[in-house]
């Protein structure tokens, strides 16, 4: 199945987070925090402005990205867990 995000939203795989701290314990899946950041899997075409004008996002497809803790809504698609968002929960894009 294919998805379409809409306007200014954005859709998400969060990345796998460490299992382990600096100081060598494992920690639990149970006990795990789930990440905040992740890569970009598709974007929207853009939300408008006041003028009607399209403003394209600053997110593209494949980007590294830092989102907020609660930001987004969790779905499944295809049976692979994802979170929408808009493109302002976003807080910034991870370059190398």
């Amino acid at each position: 199945m294919k998805f379409r995000p809409l306007h200014d939203r954005v859709v998400v795989r969060r990345t796998d987070s460490e299992t382990k701290t600096a100081g060598g314990i494992i920690i639990p899946d149970t006990a795990a925090e789930k990440p905040q950041q992740g890569e970009v899997i598709a974007v929207g075409p853009g939300a408008r402005d006041e003028s009607g004008k399209l403003v394209p996002l600053d997110v593209k497809k494949g980007d590294k990205v830092l989102f907020g803790k609660w930001s987004g809504t969790e779905v499944k698609i295809d049976g692979k867990e994802l979170l929408i968002m808009k493109e302002s929960d976003i807080m910034g894009v991870l370059d190398k």
